[in-house]
């Protein structure tokens, strides 16, 4: 049982956390240019991506990385702002990566749960620009264990299949309140 704190007195995330052989480094809202470098550079050697414009667009997104022990990179979640049409209200639309060497892990529900807490101060801070966490399981094994309709840490509830086929699943902030809908056609 970690007996490191999830968040600052205040109640927002630490900007960096030890915990469980990983040292998780916040990069939200902004993200610092040496955290930006390191992580283009793990997308890189990792395969993830290497078109140069897609990586300055993608690192401006990162809420969170872990680094390994020895001070690798070894997993990077982002978030953006959309407005899925079927819900026709704004979530963050989460993704992770976890390096080759880590997927093993419980990394990428560590990165989940921290994140999300991170995402929840910021949008709670901020009067809710976001009601909400959206996933997208592109992972087939993340999806085989997770067949619970709600899942309880953090609060997944199951609301059926995206355009390609995937499960999605979403979390809604405490306090958020539905925007009003869009009007047109």
């Amino acid at each position: 049982m970690s007996t490191i704190p999830e968040t600052s007195r205040d109640g927002s995330p630490p900007s960096t956390v030890k915990d469980d052989g990983f040292q998780y480094i916040v990069c939200w809202p902004e993200i610092r240019d040496d955290d930006a470098d390191a992580i283009k550079a793990f997308w890189r050697a990792e395969g993830a991506l290497n078109d140069e414009a897609a990586m300055e667009r993608r690192v401006k997104q990162v809420v969170m990385h872990a680094r390994s022990g020895s001070g690798e990179v070894a997993a990077v979640c982002t978030a953006i702002a959309l407005t899925p049409p079927r819900l026709a209200q704004p979530m963050y639309y989460w993704r992770t990566f976890v390096g080759a060497r880590w997927r093993a892990t419980s990394l990428v529900m560590s990165l989940l749960k921290r994140s999300c807490v991170l995402l929840e101060a910021h949008a709670r801070a901020h009067d809710y620009p976001c009601i909400g966490v959206l996933l997208e399981l592109e992972n087939d094994r993340f999806r085989e264990r997770g067949r619970m309709a709600t899942w309880f840490n953090p609060r997944f509830t199951y609301i059926g299949r995206s355009e390609r086929g995937l499960d999605l699943r979403v979390l809604y902030f405490k306090g958020a309140r539905l925007k009003p809908a869009p009007i047109g056609p």
